[in-house]
């Protein structure tokens, strides 16, 4: 099982040969963390991680938020949605699970592996959850208010492992 350090490196390396600007990192999050890209290069993460996506169609702000989740074994993020955004999640390395319901109770809950993409709607409840070894998770938002684009704030958390 890789490190927390080695699988921050792994990931960075990646973005370094796919020539994608990182601006800014989280290694201390209580699940992981993750890495920020440079939005100016949302369309080649896009291009690269979601190349059946419609680029264009996806971006109704100028925004896509392009973001790499690093997710520690046995952990889970908060179970969670959002008032101004989709998401959509494709598995780049190892697997998780995601836990989705359209109400506040838990229900179904898929395993990705490397290559699978899952679509989360606004509003659609879900938390990631890390299984046996790291999950590496390619992200972009899909913003669905042009005039007030999500944010790290547009995040109502319905329960955390964590207390947050």
């Amino acid at each position: 099982m890789k490190t927390k350090e080695e699988i921050f490196e792994y990931a960075e390396s990646l973005m370094n040969d796919l020539e994608l600007q990182i601006v800014k990192q989280d290694r201390d999050r209580p699940w992981g963390g993750f890495l920020v890209l440079e939005e100016s290069q949302a369309s080649q993460f896009a291009q690269e991680f979601f190349p059946e996506e419609d680029f264009e169609a996806l971006k109704i702000s100028e925004k896509l938020s392009p973001k790499i989740l690093l997710v520690a074994p046995n952990k889970r993020l908060s179970w969670q949605y959002h008032f101004r955004r989709a998401e959509i999640w494709r598995c780049i390395a190892g697997n998780v699970a995601v836990a989705t319901s359209n109400d506040d109770t838990e229900r179904e809950i898929k395993t990705l592996s490397k290559g699978d993409k899952i679509k989360l709607t606004q509003g659609e409840r879900h938390r990631l959850i890390g299984l046996e070894d790291w999950g590496v998770v390619a992200e972009i938002w899909q913003h669905t208010d042009a005039a007030n684009p999500s944010d790290e704030e547009d995040i109502v958390r319905l329960q955390d492992d964590f207390g947050r």
